[in-house]
């Protein structure tokens, strides 16, 4: 049982909250000890201070500490700074984003670490957060770290998107080909221009005016751009270092108009970046691809990115 000596203390509490069938049910209290006497406990949860009769309690005991992010998990947390959603809430080291829909990852529970409830309960919460925004659930879940949460939702009718593969690569190490000469002109910008949201918008589909918010609000980004002779936006790439060390550089919304692949304008806008990111100290690089894309896939594996692990997304429709 606990005493005064664990107030403070990260704990759980099962307390016997009514009969059925002449058998207890049971419900678990987790959050802080803040009063320990000789009739109650003072839980402080996520609904608030909850006060339990020492009669009511089955067993109680203090939460070990956290665990340290595995390196797939710390991979994710950067990757999450790196797209920053307009809104952001915690459910335990459970990451909550909303953008006005747009994109899985700016509009996703990230599952990392622990969301400090039941699972059960903890599904509930990320279900209810998005609805109460108008938003469809979804969550982002690295396997097979969380197989059991995916199984989970799976079980509970959450539709399974196509699966996102995550690659990486140390900034030394990757290898570009020599590039042709292509009539042309590259540029780095600190802001997205028009031609360069169009372009992106032509992909992803429209852009809400939040998704501006989502590519600029990072420490450092830079927006690459390949521009033809006659003045015409061909290639976008956008490279940003977010996380709290500057140690990675990450790639996103990679694209080449269809009437000019082949030519190495890809590569040369992820050469770009990769140079612009060393030049912050950055020294590794990641990037999120669809698995079933085998063709970026392939692209990437040449420049000698690997992949990391990868995650299921899910969204609870209807």
């Amino acid at each position: 049982m606990l005493g005064p000596q664990h107030v403070g203390q990260r704990v759980v509490v099962r307390r016997i909250v009514g009969m059925h069938d002449e058998r207890p049910v049971f419900s678990d209290i987790l959050g802080h000890l803040v009063e320990a006497s000789e009739t109650h406990l003072t839980v402080r949860a996520r609904s608030g201070a909850i006060r339990v009769p020492i009669s009511e309690i089955v067993r109680a005991k203090p939460v070990p500490p956290r665990r340290r992010f595995t390196p797939t998990e710390s991979l994710e947390a950067a990757a999450a700074l790196g797209w920053p959603a307009a809104e952001r809430a915690s459910l335990g080291d459970w990451r909550l984003r909303a953008t006005d829909g747009w994109t899985q990852r700016a509009n996703s529970a990230l599952a990392i670490g622990d969301p400090d409830l039941p699972l059960s309960e903890a599904i509930d919460f990320v279900q209810q957060w998005y609805r109460d925004r108008d938003l469809v659930p979804a969550m982002s879940v690295p396997v097979p770290l969380f197989q059991r949460l995916d199984d989970e939702l799976g079980r509970r009718g959450w539709i399974a998107l196509p699966v996102t593969q995550v690659m990486t690569a140390r900034l030394t190490e990757l290898a570009f080909p020599p590039f042709a000469d292509v009539p042309g002109r590259l540029a780095l910008a600190t802001t997205p221009s028009a031609e360069w949201l169009a372009a992106v918008g032509g992909r992803k589909g429209p852009l809400p005016d939040s998704a501006v918010g989502v590519l600029t609000s990072v420490p450092h980004v830079r927006f690459a751009e390949w521009y033809g002779e006659d003045g015409t936006l061909l290639g976008t790439a956008r490279g940003c270092v977010a996380d709290p060390g500057s140690h990675w550089l990450g790639l996103s919304v990679i694209g080449v108009a269809e009437d000019a692949r082949r030519r190495g304008l890809a590569q040369r806008l992820v050469a770009a970046l990769v140079e612009w990111a060393g030049s912050l100290g950055a020294e590794k690089a990641y990037l999120q691809v669809e698995q079933r894309n085998t063709a970026a896939v392939a692209l990437y594996e040449r420049l000698g990115f690997t992949t990391h692990h990868v995650y299921s997304s899910r969204r609870l429709v209807g």
